[in-house]
């Protein structure tokens, strides 16, 4: 007896080959019906066999396809109709639900392989996609996804990409961003003079600049790269003093992970990571024998690199395929702008914006709506630690641990993400950058408005961070129009971003430590070395690092040595000239801050753990000025990893009393005294022990003493959830040896997994706190 039933299935349903893949199982398994895409995700119709019927449910809940990511399932039994056959239905509005919009995502193998093959219409063409690859969130103008709600729409199908969409056992069929040679997108390129070439005389034209030592500007999937020979010292040199980067990393594009091998030392999770559909940037360490096919001014001072593999056509046929004239093994990829503004993504934009910058312009005629850099991420004990979450990730949900209403979160000023929830879904932004920046801003509004359109929350509340001088918090206020704004303590939404992402429901809470550069405190203090209990309706700071001087506000941030000075300021330690520390400070200046340290003009207290990092980096000569953020404690960390500390531990002076406060109600709480370590610190520099020796104590004394508040306040409390957050929990070293430090306790160590633990996870926490009965 033949039956009938509806499957509604919502969650990352579009784009990603769905409608195809219901069609060709319907079809094998003999049932009529229809399957379309609607503004709630997938509807499938079909008829037949009861068996066959059970057969297909299993599919579709076990073996969808490889991009998919279902959410929900809703089955109903109807009534039959009769009928054979089975089609795709024309798109359609539907009240309530939503889709979820698909990430861009990597060039698939099976089109790697037709990009090689010269008997296949798509050889060589820059812009060869399937349903399981190309780009996606970056082209979608709104939802449902057809190829008219995309940038594709400018582009009409030549008759031999119409077949190849419309045969069901085509690997094309319905892939909204099919095009070829005969109807795609056009390559071109633009040298200094304003000269154009197309297609092949294009991607020739664009290596032979690149092997000639140029700067290229290669528009990509979500805005420009700037691209140079990596073995190329010379041209790698002229791309950091055009882009005013300092000594900051460059990232590195390669072929293959074989290629990648030939750079660094990888583990198995490293080149899953790599190699995986969403491509990231992985830091990971480099080979000693890479001179022939890196230069080192690539990531000087630094043992880590940031290495990608190509993941669009275009990268493919700039680093050559087989039988082509010799290219470059690696290529510099770093985003295309200038410091603190967003990636360019607009061809005319790219002309005027990157002009100082390049040489030359690869760009191409497919549209892109919004911005979206690349992702960066590391492996910490085989599992992924997020650094930077952008393409190939957003706008993939997150699911929350209870229902909210409709809100949008607008996260912090550095390392800008913003977040839009309901119900139990929250969708993080792709990474916007520092708000510092009028063109940020710009891109700020732009994301606010696109996020909001391809999910369909309409926020009726907004939430910003607690810091009355945020660009973020006074964009939420100029914007709320009439709608409650809530505000956040900034390390309250770091701890909640983690206990989210794990799943907590909040109904019991957890330590938390907070451990970054800075965050706005509710005495008006620069906060960044927390110890909070909180859940999400409340935190308690139970202690924290204790205040030294930050003299001067950015200018100590910029030059460690003077929190050096600041720290030894605190401990009683005399500036003396055996410190390198001391050395570093230009006389007349040394005089001037201890005028400021001694009478506190100009000064604002700090916990903040990132200026104790750069204090002790100093301390040891590593770093005294720095030239990107965190450049002084990434090479601390450097410097320590793989050292004995020689049996020798370094120790924080804890306090005693904190955990009374708990128990009475109190908010007062005794801090966490630096000054041991540093007096120890200046023990051994004066002794000579090696900075690396140094450097590894100072990490185990961090750990240490995260261990030891942990063990008391379980003593107190019974408490043995413990959350690490922050920026410094970004460093490898620190995290693994306090996550397995507190394990081998007996304590459940959270620690970010899907966003990072920098500001760039804040906004999930904001929603949380906010949305918090």
């Amino acid at each position: 007896m033949r039956a009938r039933r509806r499957f509604e299935v919502s969650g990352v349903v579009q784009g990603v080959g769905f409608r195809p893949f219901v069609y060709t199982t319907a079809s094998e398994l003999s049932l009529s019906g229809s399957v379309g895409n609607n503004s709630c995700g997938v509807e499938i119709e079909v008829e037949g066999e009861p068996a066959a019927l059970d057969a297909f449910e299993w599919r579709l809940r076990q073996r969808p396809p490889v991009l998919a990511l279902v959410e929900s399932i809703v089955v109903t039994s109807l009534s039959t109709q009769g009928g054979n056959g089975f089609h795709i239905a024309d798109t359609r509005r539907a009240d309530g639900g939503r889709t979820l919009a698909s990430p861009d995502v990597a060039i698939c193998r099976d089109c790697l392989v037709e990009l090689a093959d010269p008997t296949n219409a798509r050889y060589r063409h820059p812009f060869i996609t399937c349903t399981n690859c190309g780009p996606r969130f970056t082209i979608i103008t709104d939802l449902p996804y057809d190829r008219a709600s995309t940038t594709m729409g400018a582009f009409s199908m030549c008759p031999r990409c119409a077949i190849q969409y419309q045969d069901p056992s085509d690997r094309r069929f319905h892939a909204q961003t099919i095009a070829c040679h005969d109807c795609g997108p056009t390559l071109r390129f633009t040298d200094g003079s304003g000269t154009h070439y197309l297609r092949e005389d294009a991607l020739r034209h664009a290596r032979a600049l690149l092997m000639g030592g140029g700067i290229l500007a290669v528009k990509g999937i979500g805005g420009f790269h700037l691209a140079c020979d990596a073995s190329n010292a010379t041209a790698v040199q002229t791309l950091r003093s055009r882009k005013q980067r300092g000594d900051k990393p460059f990232a590195v594009m390669v072929r293959d992970i074989e290629s990648a091998r030939a750079l660094a030392t990888l583990g198995a999770e490293e080149e899953a990571l790599l190699d995986g559909v969403r491509k990231p940037i992985v830091l990971v360490t480099q080979r000693d024998d890479i001179d022939e096919n890196l230069a080192r001014s690539v990531a000087p001072g630094n043992r880590d690199i940031g290495l990608m593999l190509a993941y669009t056509p275009l990268h493919h046929l700039l680093l050559g395929l087989a039988g082509d004239e010799p290219g470059p093994f690696a290529l510099v990829m770093t985003s295309g702008n200038l410091g603190g503004e967003p990636i360019v993504h607009d061809n005319n934009d790219a002309r005027h914006r990157l002009m100082s910058l390049t040489d030359a312009w690869l760009d191409h005629d497919r549209g892109i709506v919004l911005s979206c850099d690349d992702s960066v991420a590391r492996v910490v004990d085989g599992a992924e630690l997020p650094v930077r979450r952008s393409r190939g990730y957003s706008p993939l949900p997150l699911t929350l641990p209870f229902d909210v209403p409709a809100s949008l979160a607008v996260g912090a000023d550095l390392k800008n993400t913003m977040c839009v929830a309901e119900g139990r879904y929250a969708w993080v932004s792709q990474h916007i950058g520092d708000m510092d920046d009028l063109a940020t801003l710009q891109t700020f509004s732009t994301t606010a408005t696109h996020l909001q359109t391809l999910t369909g929350v309409t926020p009726v509340q907004l939430i910003a961070d607690a810091h009355p001088g945020y660009r973020s918090s006074m964009w939420a206020q100029r914007h709320a129009g009439g709608r409650p704004m809530r505000t956040v303590q900034h390390h309250h939404a770091h701890v909640a971003a983690v206990m989210g992402e794990h799943g907590l429901d909040g109904s019991s809470k957890v330590l938390g430590f907070a451990f970054d550069g800075t965050g706005y405190g509710p005495d008006g203090a620069v906060w960044g070395g927390e110890v909070l209990v909180a859940d999400y309706k409340e935190y308690q700071r139970l202690t924290h690092l204790s205040y030294v001087q930050l003299a001067g506000g950015d200018s100590s941030v910029e030059r460690p040595y003077r929190m050096a000075l600041s720290h030894l300021h605190a401990a009683g330690i005399d500036w003396s000239a055996d410190l390198p520390s001391v050395n570093a400070c230009p006389p007349r200046e040394l005089a001037a801050l201890s005028h400021q340290l001694d009478t506190g003009f100009g000064c604002v207290p700090t916990s903040s753990m990132g200026r104790l990092f750069d204090a002790v980096a100093s301390l040891v000569g590593v770093r005294h000025v720095v030239e990107y953020e965190a450049q002084a404690a990434i090479e601390l960390e450097a410097l320590a990893r793989g050292v004995d500390c020689g049996g020798v531990r370094y120790e924080f002076a804890l306090p005693n009393t904190i955990f009374n406060a708990m128990s009475d109600g109190g908010t007062d709480s005794e801090t966490v005294d630096c000054a041991p370590v540093i007096r120890a610190v200046v023990t051994d520099i004066r002794a000579g022990v090696p900075a690396a020796v140094v450097a590894a104590r100072f990490h185990d004394a961090v750990a240490t003493a995260v261990v030891h508040i942990a063990e008391a306040t379980r003593a107190s409390t019974g408490q043995v959830t413990v959350v690490l957050t922050g920026g410094v929990f970004q460093n490898a070293l620190l995290l693994s040896s306090t996550v397995q430090a507190l394990r081998a306790s007996g304590f459940v160590a959270l620690r970010p997994h899907r966003l990072p633990p920098n500001d760039g996870g804040l906004a999930l926490g904001q929603i949380l706190i906010g949305c918090a009965s």
